[in-house]
């Protein structure tokens, strides 16, 4: 676990003017009496000389050394690599200017410089965002094994992302199945790339006898992916009800312990290779007795950490699965999220589950929402599920579907649109079913 947070400096390199936008990870817990190395990416953009992605250090240490220590890489707009090295000196008579100010130099790869560069962090603008957007170590046990032994259980563990550069959508599925007649367990999963334009590629893995220890390094057939998560993106968004996850008592319940993570790392296949920087998605669990009789899953990331989770199900146990679907849906937007009971807002929305497209809607309250998710055959992939009692059970999954999203209000008797959200092939969808 980590901590988190974003950092915008500007200023000039030389006459040209500068621009430095930082996504930093700490291991652990960040403290003031802190003296660590983070990790740092992001993107810099220096007028008429570079306008690229950046991956670097920081060393954190305001009080041990009395130092804030950047180091970072970027590409030049002619190809050459250049290297910026400066740190903020802490003086404790003068602390805000010397927090603030970062005096560095810009050298290329063969250690000439380039630039004297004068960055300062603009308070006014942007302290409240900056304070607003550190994400502190969560609850370690969300993502700890749940199972004790008991037969008939499944256990998973589930990652999608998108590269924003490629658009390409990524899924990383790890899964434990207890079987229902007691026999010993098996780890067993999958990771797929959906390239745009060309059809998905996924390899298996597995039977283990146990959960890899890091589910974000791994092999299966030609995939291979080593990445890392930075942060969890927010709290953890419970779209069933917390305590269905804390005590069990559903067939089945999902939650996601990172819902708006940022990914880096590397991601290969048989005839590809993805350098992953930045890449915007999700890790969630899901326990119970194993698949629904019939399902619909949707993560959208909607940006600046709103985020919107589905999951409409059909139960499998008799007389369940005779009714309709039930939808559970949370919607954080602003680090507000709605409904505000989700147990009693399930009944109140309708899906339609199908493909290519699916549907959910309904009214809570003085809200309606809409969604339209879109998973187009080409880029869609089928795979083949095991429950606990060996039932089979098909997923459609996509990691590059269509989604719209319209969230209205009511307002003197009418409904006005609050908010409409587009995602274009940055959506990540499933769909269960038994045939």
């Amino acid at each position: 676990m980590s901590t988190t947070f974003r950092e915008t400096m500007a200023g000039t390199v030389g006459s040209r003017p500068m621009r430095m936008d930082l996504h930093v990870t700490v291991p652990g817990l960040l403290l003031p009496w802190s003296d660590v190395t983070a990790a740092i990416t992001g993107h810099v953009t220096i007028d008429g000389l570079a306008d690229a992605p950046a991956t670097g250090t920081l060393r954190i240490a305001p009080l041990r050394a009395r130092i804030i220590h950047y180091r970072c890489s970027f590409a030049a707009l002619d190809g050459r690599m250049l290297h910026l090295d400066g740190h903020k000196s802490i003086d404790p008579r003068h602390p805000t200017r010397s927090m603030t100010t970062l005096p560095a130099t810009v050298r290329d790869a063969a250690g000439a410089v380039v630039g004297e560069a004068d960055l300062t962090f603009d308070i006014r603008r942007d302290l409240v965002k900056f304070l607003a957007g550190f994400r502190f170590p969560r609850d370690p046990t969300l993502m700890a094994p749940r199972w004790r032994g008991q037969p008939g259980r499944l256990e998973v563990w589930y990652t999608t992302f998108t590269d924003p550069d490629t658009k390409t959508g990524v899924w990383l599925h790890h899964e434990m199945v207890a079987p229902s007649d007691g026999g010993p367990p098996r780890v067993l999963g999958w990771a797929a790339v959906f390239p745009p334009g060309k059809p998905p590629v996924h390899g298996r893995f597995g039977p283990f006898p146990q959960m890899p220890a890091n589910r974000l390094q791994g092999t299966a057939d030609d995939v291979h992916w080593d990445l890392a998560s930075s942060g969890s993106g927010g709290d953890p968004m419970f779209t069933f009800p917390r305590w269905t996850w804390d005590r069990e008592i559903l067939p089945a319940a999902q939650v996601v312990p990172e819902p708006s993570a940022i990914f880096n790392g590397t991601v290969k296949w048989n005839d590809g290779e993805l350098t992953v920087r930045d890449g915007h998605g999700a890790t969630a669990r899901i326990y119970g007795h194993g698949n629904a009789e019939k399902w619909a899953w949707l993560h959208a990331d909607l940006g600046d950490g709103d985020v919107l989770e589905i999951v409409s199900a059909v139960s499998r146990r008799w007389p369940l699965r005779q009714l309709r679907p039930l939808t559970f849906l949370r919607l954080r937007v602003g680090g507000q999220e709605w409904p505000a009971r989700v147990m009693t807002a399930a009944p109140r929305l309708r899906a339609s589950i199908g493909l290519p497209t699916w549907t959910v809607s309904g009214r809570v309250g003085n809200w309606r929402i809409t969604v339209d998710v879109t998973q187009s055959a080409d880029g869609t992939l089928a795979l083949e599920y095991r429950d606990p009692d060996g039932a089979q059970a098909v997923c459609r999954n996509s990691e590059r579907a269509d989604a719209r999203i319209v969230l209205e209000e009511s307002r003197n008797g009418s409904w006005q649109v609050h908010r409409t959200w587009e995602l274009n092939g940055t959506a990540h969808a499933e769909v269960g079913s038994r045939d």
